[in-house]
C-alpha cells in the first residue's frame, strides 16, 4: 500500500476534526434552540390558556356551540381560533360539573395524528389532576410521534372552577426552530469550507518547503554539493532551509577539498616516485655512468626521506583530525622552547642565523597536550627557519593575557607572504608545487599546527609584511602552584 504523503495526512486530520467540531457544534446549537423554542411555545401557549381561561370566566352562560355573539365570546373565539390558525391545536375548556366546551374539534379531522392519539380517558384523567389545582405541560411519545399536552386551572379567586385544556402535535412546536436548523446547517457548510481553504493554504507552506529539501537531499545523495533550497514558510521552516543550505554549502567545500587533497597527494608522490624510478632505471641500464651511481643514489635515498616525511604527516594529520583524546598535562613551555631551539641548532649555525628568545616570565606554565605543543613549535621554527635569508634573525616571544592565557609568536625576518595568499597559507598542500621544486618541505605543517591549536580549543593566525612573518597561537596557562 502506497504511503500517504504528509500533506495528505495533515488534511483528512484536519478535516475530521473541522467535521467533529462543527458536528458538535451544530448538535450543541439544535438542541440548545430546540429546548428553548420547545420551552418559548409552550410558554406562550400558556399565556393563551390563561387568556382563555379569563375570558371563558366572563361569559356568564356556557354555549353548547361556538355561535358567540356577544364579545367577550367574541374575543374568546378569535383566541381559539388563533390557536387553530398558528399551532394547529384543539382545545377544551371544561367545569367542576364536567360540562365540556369543544372548539374547533374539526381539527381532528384534518390531522391524523390528533385524532389518533385523542384518547378520553387520558384527557379525563389530565382534567381531574388540574381541577385539583395541578398545571400540567407534558410532552407524550405516540407511535405517531410526540404530542405536547398543556392544561391549566380556571380560578375564580382562589376557587378552582374548571380547567383549559390545549394539545397539539410536536411537529407544529418543531416549525419554530426548523428554519433556524437549517441556517446552521448552511453557517457550518460555509465555515467548514472557509476552515478546509485556509488549512489548505497553510499546509502548502509547511509541505512545499519539506518536498523542495526532499528533492534537494536526493540531488545531494548524487553527488550534487551546489544543491540549494529556497528559505520560504514559516520560521521553523526558514530555520531548517537555512540550515539545510549550511549544510550543502559545507559538503561542497569538503568536496573540494577532498578533491584538491588527492589531486595533490597524487602529485606529491608521483614526484618522487617518478624521479626514484628514474634514477634507477638509468642506473640499472647504464644511462647513468657507474662512477656517479652514488651521487644518483643519494638523490633517490633523499627522495624516500622525502616521502617517508610526507607520509608521517599526512598520519599525524589525520591523528589530528579524528577523535583522538588530547593528554593534558601540565608543562613549562618556555623550557619546551629552549629544547626545540636546541634541536635545530644545526640548521641555525648552518644558514647563520641567530635566534632570539623574549620570554614575558619564567617559568611560564601551561595546560596542554605536551607532544602536541611540541609539535606546533618544531614546525613553526622549521618553518622560520627555511624562509629566513642567511645572517637573519628569528624571534620567539611568550606573552601572559587576559583570561588565564598565554600568546606564543615565531617572527622571522624573511620576505613574507603576500596579503592575496594568507587566507591559505593554513591549507593543506598550500604552493606544494614551489615547496616542492624548492625543497622546502610538504606544505602540511601549518595544517597540523592549526588542527593540534584548534583540538585544544584555541586560535592561530599570522601577521605578514615585507618585514618578516609572524605566527601566533594562544593556549590555556596553568594555575600557579
Amino acid at each position: 500500500m502506497k504511503n500517504r504523503t504528509t500533506f495528505s495526512r495533515l488534511m483528512l486530520g484536519n478535516v475530521i476534526i473541522i467535521l467533529l467540531c462543527l458536528a458538535l457544534m451544530f448538535t450543541i446549537t439544535y438542541f440548545s434552540v430546540r429546548d428553548e423554542q420547545i420551552k418559548s411555545r409552550m410558554e406562550t401557549l400558556k399565556i393563551h390558556a390563561y387568556d382563555i381561561a379569563r375570558l371563558t370566566k366572563s361569559v356568564s352562560v356556557w354555549p353548547e356551540s361556538v355561535s358567540i355573539t356577544s364579545s367577550s365570546r367574541q374575543f374568546l373565539h378569535d383566541k381559539l381560533y388563533m390557536l387553530y390558525e398558528e399551532y394547529d391545536a384543539y382545545c377544551l375548556v371544561v367545569n367542576r360539573s364536567g360540562r365540556v366546551v369543544s372548539f374547533f374539534l374539526s381539527i381532528l379531522e384534518e390531522h391524523s395524528e390528533l385524532k389518533a392519539n385523542f384518547d378520553a380517558d387520558n384527557i379525563i384523567n389530565t382534567l381531574q389532576n388540574v381541577l385539583r389545582g395541578d398545571e400540567i405541560t407534558v410532552q407524550n411519545n405516540t407511535k405517531d410521534g410526540p404530542m405536547f399536552t398543556l392544561a391549566i386551572p380556571m380560578l375564580s379567586g382562589n376557587s378552582i372552577i374548571g380547567a383549559v385544556y390545549i394539545q397539539t402535535a410536536a411537529q407544529n412546536v418543531k416549525q419554530a426552530y426548523t428554519n433556524i436548523s437549517i441556517i446552521i446547517a448552511i453557517s457550518g457548510l460555509i465555515i467548514f469550507a472557509l476552515a478546509a481553504l485556509i488549512s489548505l493554504y497553510f499546509h502548502k507552506q509547511l509541505t512545499v518547503p519539506l518536498a523542495d529539501m526532499a528533492k534537494a537531499a536526493s540531488d545531494l545523495s548524487l553527488g550534487n554539493f551546489a544543491t540549494r533550497v529556497d528559505s520560504r514558510g514559516t520560521k521553523e521552516m526558514v530555520e531548517l532551509s537555512n540550515a539545510f543550505n549550511i549544510m550543502s554549502q559545507k559538503l561542497e567545500e569538503n568536496e573540494t577539498v577532498r578533491r584538491d587533497f588527492i589531486a595533490n597527494v597524487s602529485h606529491e608522490l608521483s614526484s618522487p616516485l617518478t624521479s626514484i624510478r628514474g634514477f634507477i632505471q638509468g642506473i640499472l641500464d647504464g644511462t647513468i655512468e657507474e662512477e656517479k651511481a652514488a651521487q644518483y643514489l643519494q638523490i633517490v635515498l633523499d627522495e624516500t626521506d622525502r616521502l617517508s616525511t610526507l607520509v608521517s604527516s599526512l598520519l599525524k594529520l589525520s591523528r589530528m583530525q579524528s577523535d583522538e583524546a588530547l593528554n593534558i598535562s601540565r608543562f613549562d613551555i618556555h623550557e619546551m622552547i629552549r629544547l626545540v631551539v636546541i634541536t635545530n641548532m644545526n640548521k641555525l649555525e648552518s644558514k647563520k642565523q641567530e635566534i632570539i628568545l623574549n620570554f614575558d616570565e619564567t617559568p611560564l606554565y601551561i595546560k596542554a597536550d605536551k607532544d602536541k605543543i611540541e609539535q606546533v613549535l618544531i614546525n613553526l621554527v622549521d618553518n622560520a627557519i627555511k624562509y629566513t635569508p642567511e645572517n637573519g634573525h628569528i624571534s620567539i616571544l611568550t606573552k601572559d593575557i587576559q583570561n588565564d592565557k598565554i600568546t606564543v609568536t615565531v617572527k622571522d625576518n624573511g620576505i613574507g607572504i603576500l596579503d592575496e595568499d594568507i587566507p591559505y597559507v593554513f591549507d593543506r598542500f598550500y604552493m606544494a608545487e614551489k615547496a616542492h621544486t624548492s625543497g622546502k618541505g610538504t606544505g602540511l605543517g601549518l595544517a597540523i599546527c592549526k588542527t593540534i591549536i584548534e583540538k585544544h580549543g584555541e586560535k592561530i593566525w599570522l601577521e605578514s609584511s615585507s618585514g618578516g612573518t609572524a605566527f601566533s597561537f594562544t593556549i590555556k596557562k596553568a594555575e600557579k602552584q
